[in-house]
């Protein structure tokens, strides 16, 4: 199983405990982050797979750190979680409700359409 490593801004304390070994066993590290310059230091100095932004973060920073991440020509999804289903980060990947079970499996369903184009390029590569 390839681990996949993720960046948890503004994810709550308690979510990430409550979750960490499912998450882990699942093949996810999770690195948190509780402020915006934490985790922008972070994500440009890191390689990850996938980033969280918790529901304790303003629609403003949810915005502001995806454009960040946007603009570094980064392709890393980006998934906003509210608690709220009328709410929604039009610059994330997705925006997802605060539950630990639903988002795991959400975390992997992006994952796993992100991965498909890549495995497309290596299949009709090595058909050449």
């Amino acid at each position: 199983m390839q681990v996949k490593v993720v960046l948890a801004v503004g994810v709550d304390s308690w979510m990430l405990a409550a979750h960490s070994v499912e998450w882990r066993s699942a093949g996810f590290i999770v690195m948190p982050a509780s402020t915006m310059k934490e985790a922008f230091d972070h994500f440009r100095n890191g390689d990850f797979d996938l980033v969280l932004l918790g529901n304790s973060l303003s629609a403003e920073s949810k915005e502001r750190l995806t454009y960040l991440i946007r603009t570094s020509s980064s392709r890393t999804p980006v998934v906003s979680i509210d608690d709220s289903s009328a709410n929604s980060d039009s610059n994330a990947s997705v925006t997802v409700k605060n539950d630990g079970n639903a988002l795991l499996n959400d975390m992997r369903e992006l994952l796993a359409e992100k991965s498909r184009p890549h495995l497309a390029q290596i299949h009709v590569r090595g058909a050449a």
